[in-house]
């Protein structure tokens, strides 16, 4: 429909001034967490038996978990754009569920964590953004892990969903987030979800392929003077990512600050031992953070420029 690409720069435009207020969050949550409770629950329910029985049980919690945020969606949109005006709370809707706003926030939480209080302040904050554990990291290890948040949420957290919001409109963000939020729960190759995430996990590499590739885009263009060095990190190195997406942007965003990101990684008390993406300083400061924040904005002002141009061009 050619109101999805309107509906977008409404709902990047909604999102970066309100963000989702705290005292919203508050009184009634926010969808993530909702989807998160029906995932929870397809999980206790279908997660059971010997391997091919939790794989099976994955695929299905997988169809009701897409099939009902399609359905929900197109329901709502349906109805509020047959309301005079209806396509503000539709926006509103949207913009919910893109996280421009609150990934600078809490990026540059980092950043002021370490400017202020050390390496405590910026272990503290970087513990509300990655998954592994803040004590065992240097405050190099804190500043590479916040930039690589960075990177890796600018496409799950922004680019992808703005992608399908364009292309699907509420029903196509709703099904994205759904897949994306899945992933996040029990697409790990743990025994308990090494068989019933499986579905979830190749679903979201799917989903996530178009726009791991345009985030690193953005950032290679926005990168100016520096956009042939984050190009040849992404040819270079984005492949040798375990992640079959995440490695395009923290490619682009190492390049273009010449640094190193990723590399060896501890989780829960195991350590990951992934390829580096660049070829820069692993010495990474706060800094390098700012300047981080700084690419991003002119990332994101280029997404909104192909958002308009979209339209333009629809």
């Amino acid at each position: 429909m050619e109101i999805f690409p309107p509906l977008l720069i409404c709902a990047l435009v909604l999102e970066a001034l309100l963000g989702y207020p705290d005292t919203v969050f508050r009184i009634i949550r926010h969808p993530v967490v909702w989807i998160g409770t029906v995932i929870a629950a397809l999980d206790r329910t279908l997660n059971r038996g010997p391997g091919w029985q939790r794989r099976l049980g994955g695929m299905v919690a997988v169809l009701i978990l897409v099939g009902g945020a399609v359905g929900i969606g197109a329901a709502l949109q349906v109805w509020l754009l047959s309301l005079p005006w209806g396509w503000v709370p539709l926006a509103l809707l949207a913009a919910t569920l893109l996280a421009q706003r609150s990934l600078y926030r809490f990026v540059k939480a980092v950043s002021i964590g370490l400017q202020e209080d050390g390496l405590a302040g910026g272990r503290a904050a970087v513990a509300h953004i990655v998954g592994r554990d803040p004590d065992s990291l240097d405050e190099a290890g804190v500043t590479r892990a916040a930039i690589e948040s960075l990177a890796e949420n600018f496409s799950d957290g922004v680019t992808a969903p703005a992608f399908w919001l364009g292309v699907g409109g509420l029903p196509g963000i709703l099904a994205y987030k759904a897949i994306n939020t899945a992933d996040s729960m029990i697409g790990h190759r743990t025994p308990r979800h090494e068989a019933f995430g499986w579905a979830a996990a190749r679903l979201d590499d799917l989903v996530n392929l178009p726009a791991s590739r345009l985030t690193a885009l953005l950032l290679a263009l926005a990168a100016g003077r520096r956009a042939g060095a984050a190009l040849t990190a992404v040819w270079r190195d984005a492949g040798k990512h375990r992640s079959p997406n995440a490695g395009w942007p923290e490619a682009a965003m190492a390049g273009a600050l010449g640094l190193r990101l990723a590399g060896p990684r501890r989780y829960a008390g195991h350590v990951v031992d992934d390829h580096w993406m660049g070829d820069g300083r692993a010495a990474a400061t706060a800094a390098d953070i700012d300047a981080g924040l700084r690419l991003y904005r002119r990332a994101l002002a280029l997404l909104w420029l192909l958002a308009v141009g979209w339209v333009l061009l629809g």
